[in-house]
């Protein structure tokens, strides 16, 4: 594994948790999601039996994600989603607007309070029920309508 991990806790369907590292960049490979576990040991978990990934500031099963969902509409950019489990649990967060950004084995999101001890959420495909696509969120640099077109822009295929 390389030398960058990142702490996580790794909720199985059956509420099982196990806390350890992951590598950032390639966390899932074939289908598993290797994981350095706090003894020292890599582990493989197949992604059937994962749940929910938290990428995390500390190793406290506690709090993660006490806010499941957006209070206000949310003014970071991106796919407002709401993700809905096999076991009826749901969850909000933001995708980026690029989804090749995200792992073809899952969804990686931000979730609703970035402030609490959950960074990230991955998200196996296997694990969710739906996925509703709430809003796109877009950036603060919108186009003017209405607006008088530059005389400067050359105009193509105008007849």
């Amino acid at each position: 594994m390389p030398s960058t991990h990142k702490k996580v806790i790794v909720r199985k369907h059956d509420r099982d948790s196990i806390s350890g590292y992951v590598a950032p960049a390639n966390f899932v490979i074939e289908g598993k999601l290797e994981l350095l576990n706090t003894s020292g040991n890599v582990v493989a978990i197949d992604l059937h039996e994962i749940k929910a990934v938290y990428f995390v500031r500390e190793f406290s099963d506690t709090d993660l994600m006490l806010r499941k969902t957006f209070t206000t509409r949310p003014r970071t950019e991106g796919l407002w989603v709401r993700l809905k489990f096999k076991d009826s649990e749901v969850i909000e967060g933001i995708l980026p607007n690029d989804l090749t950004q995200n792992p073809n084995e899952g969804f990686l999101l931000n979730p609703p309070d970035l402030r609490s001890n959950t960074q990230r959420v991955f998200v196996p495909r296997e694990a969710l029920a739906s996925l509703t696509v709430l809003a796109v969120i877009g950036s603060s640099n919108r186009r003017r309508r209405g607006g008088q077109q530059d005389a400067r822009q050359v105009t193509l295929f105008e007849s």
